[in-house]
């Protein structure tokens, strides 16, 4: 099993939308934070260390969490998915699982 982690800026729609995919799963455990102090879930070093892997919406989050917290061994993966889209939007959700199919 592994622990996904999601991190967009407030946490509002492109991250809590990729953990809304994996709710449920069979394999994968996945919940999402954001990097901006205004974020719903505020990403910290706590849900780093419980992450397998992270994936970031953007590469301003990934230089973020490289600046921030202590991520060696991680695996971080840039998703490059603007921000554009209100949570669970069909656009999105299709985004989403064509960038993650490995994992679903």
């Amino acid at each position: 099993m592994s622990n996904l982690l999601f991190i967009c800026s407030k946490n509002q729609w492109r991250s809590p939308t990729a953990e809304m995919l994996f709710k449920n799963h069979a394999i994968h455990k996945a919940r999402s934070a954001g990097t901006s102090d205004k974020a719903r879930i505020k990403v910290n070093q706590k849900l780093v260390d419980w992450a397998d892997v992270i994936f970031v919406m953007e590469r301003k989050h990934k230089e973020l969490l490289r600046q921030c917290y202590i991520i060696y061994g991680k695996q971080l993966v840039v998703l490059d998915i603007e921000d554009l889209y209100p949570y669970g939007d069909s656009a999105l959700v299709e985004i989403l699982q064509k960038a993650l199919e490995g994992y679903l």
